[in-house]
């Protein structure tokens, strides 16, 4: 019996990591574009912008511009953000 209690224990730990993973994968991440006009003409820039639910409000964070900062790079800091928002130890 002990060692089935162990085990439990086990269990549990892990599905509240797949759960912290499972809340951190819950985001919207997108590209925001931004016109500037200029005496020269207008100029467009787009960056990245990534959304989550923090309770009953929404969080929008800006994460770099799309020049710099390629989807894979933005989505990953997008999840460590939100994982200090919600303390989610990674």
């Amino acid at each position: 019996a002990r060692r089935m209690e162990g085990r439990a224990d086990e269990l549990k730990a892990e599905a509240e990591d797949l759960k912290g993973a499972a809340r951190l994968e819950d985001l919207h991440l997108w590209q925001m574009e931004k016109v500037k006009s200029t005496k020269k003409g207008s100029k467009t820039y787009h960056y990245w912008m990534a959304s989550w639910r923090e309770g009953d409000k929404v969080r929008n964070v800006h994460l770099g511009s799309c020049k710099k900062v390629d989807h894979e790079a933005a989505l990953q800091k997008a999840r460590k953000m939100k994982a200090e928002a919600l303390g989610i130890a990674r």
